[in-house]
């Protein structure tokens, strides 16, 4: 059976926010948009809820079992979140005194270690029983009785996640919050995982922090594993909460992330992840800057925008070099008709397009003819992103990086655009001959999957949208946006909201998955703060008593 096997998303699937200022919106009211992307399930992560109480009101997505809302609003101010993208974990080798892990070295003396006894409980059988060795480093996370044959065992991870933290008062306090002060002092609370906190306001402010607890660091510490025996490599401690990045009404008029550099080369604390996001910001930067007069509807189309800007810088290049391979005459009127097709893109991923499915897979061909050569199963390898590689594709398309190593001529960028080129030819015409089409939703094949995996009634699959990787409504075959909502913050607050799924986790339900179509399509649902006299659309009222 043919198996629709596009590239895997880079990390930093995709996370969106950003807010403009009051100069830059047609009512003269700041507008704050959120759209985090995560692993789509069903029942869904998330929860809409409007929260009211005699001081304030407040309104948004939350966890089912958090306090309060995540990302929403009240009646003064409103807020969202996105992964910061920062390395806040570190590898330490230990070397343990004997078998039993009680001691090990370090500056060169024995230290006593902690452990701790896990009991996990099975259904119907006995208790596994499990020790975990803890150093002054972190637990040690593999050792021999997990996988006999790994090479990371006897490895302790460093984590800020380990630390104390009191995450839950930073939404306590931003749900009642009435101005950037008071969601300065809430960020305050917050450590991990780090987040880019967007703010804005009714009285115009707009503003975005990173916000998390994260290492001081020498220049390259942690990028590679470091030796638990030498105090060289421990952490300096950690960088102030107030010289964390943060900017407050730019000049500009707005502020923006998705998962990019959030600092430039001024900036004085060594900054290190391999997962930086380069197309998403650009494209949302770039839309952003040049628009006036923004409305909650263009904000709303943002959110859902399909344009594919790494497709746009690629395919230009990757046209190229297949020209300067000596064309397709090899490929038949399947190439020729393809190579038209991709002539022809306007480099959007709306779901009835053909386009994407061509480019997406000789993409991913590509893309493994110049790296394939260098995964090794045995070592952890981070390949070049795409970004490097269309640079190098571009600017150096005779670099020795190009030549495979199994053939006896030395072969160059072009020489595998159209090795790939040919590979996808034959992909696409597989897929057309067992299953038709190849439409981009339909080769894409986004699906939302029950939390438990065999529960396969329960999931969704097949849903008719588009987007991918990289792009702004980054929908992809098992990631996309969990919750949209965008909130204009005039007089009177204007917001809409929607995720994939319902607000019931019953299957039964009719309200388990009715807001997938809605969400697929882009639409929202009004989500204006509610008083407690409207009866419009209220579906049912529970009252406790003792």
């Amino acid at each position: 059976m043919l198996i629709n096997n596009l590239p895997q998303p880079e990390p930093g699937v995709g996370s969106n926010n950003w807010a403009v200022a009051p100069a830059k919106t047609k009512n003269g009211a700041a507008i704050l948009a959120n759209d985090p992307h995560l692993s789509l399930n069903l029942p869904s992560l998330w929860y809409a809820m409007q929260l009211s109480t005699p001081e304030f009101t407040v309104k948004g997505a939350t966890l089912p079992g958090a306090l309060g809302i995540i990302s929403g609003f009240n009646e003064n101010i409103a807020w969202g979140v996105t992964n910061a993208t920062r390395d806040t974990r570190d590898w330490y080798s230990v070397q343990f005194k004997n078998e039993d892990r009680t001691e090990y070295l370090y500056n060169d003396r024995w230290i006593q270690s902690t452990l701790r006894i896990e009991e996990i409980k099975v259904k119907g059988q006995a208790s596994f029983i499990d020790t975990v060795v803890y150093t002054h480093h972190g637990p040690v996370v593999f050792d021999r009785s997990f996988r006999g044959d790994r090479q990371d065992v006897n490895f302790a991870l460093k984590w800020t996640a380990h630390l104390e933290s009191n995450e839950q008062k930073t939404f306590l306090l931003l749900n009642k919050g009435k101005n950037h002060q008071d969601y300065l002092e809430a960020l305050d609370h917050f450590t991990s995982p780090a987040q880019n906190f967007v703010f804005a306001s009714r009285s115009g402010d707009i503003a975005m922090k990173v916000q998390g607890r994260f290492p001081l660091k020498w220049e390259g510490q942690g990028k590679y594993l470091m030796d638990g025996n030498n105090p060289a490599f421990e952490w300096q401690g950690f960088i102030p909460f107030d010289q964390n990045p943060a900017t407050l009404n730019p000049e500009r008029g707005f502020v923006s992330s998705a998962n990019q550099h959030s600092t430039d080369s001024s900036y004085p604390y060594f900054m290190f992840d391999d997962s930086f996001e380069h197309y998403r910001n650009r494209r949302l930067n770039n839309v952003l800057r040049e628009s006036e007069n923004i409305t909650v509807e263009d904000m709303k189309k943002l959110q859902f925008d399909q344009y594919h800007l790494h497709a746009a810088e690629a395919l230009p290049v990757m046209l190229h070099l297949l020209d300067q391979s000596g064309g397709i005459d090899e490929f038949g009127e399947k190439g020729e008709a393809f190579l038209e097709e991709l002539g022809q893109w306007n480099f959007n991923t709306f779901p009835n397009q053909k386009e994407p499915a061509l480019f997406q897979t000789w993409w991913k061909h590509l893309y493994r003819k110049i790296w394939a050569k260098w995964e090794n199963d045995s070592l952890s390898i981070v390949l070049p992103n795409k970004y490097q590689t269309v640079k190098l594709l571009n600017n150096e398309p005779e670099n020795p990086l190009f030549d495979l190593p199994e053939t006896d001529q030395i072969e160059t960028a072009a020489d595998l655009a159209r090795l790939s080129f040919q590979e996808m030819v034959q992909e696409i015409t597989a897929w057309q001959e067992e299953k038709g089409s190849y439409e981009w939703a339909a080769f894409k094949g986004t699906r939302i999957m029950h939390l438990v995996p065999n529960f396969e009634s329960f999931s969704r699959r097949n849903i008719y949208t588009g987007g991918y990787s990289g792009i702004l409504n980054a929908t992809g075959e098992r990631h996309g946006a969990s919750w949209r909502y965008v909130v204009e913050m005039g007089d009177e607050i204007t917001a809409f909201g929607i995720y994939p799924g319902g607000q019931s986790g019953n299957p039964g339900s009719r309200f388990y998955d009715n807001f997938i179509k809605i969400w697929a399509n882009g639409d929202y649902v009004n989500f204006d703060l509610r008083k407690q006299e409207e009866p419009a659309e209220v579906l049912f009222r529970t009252k406790f008593t003792q």
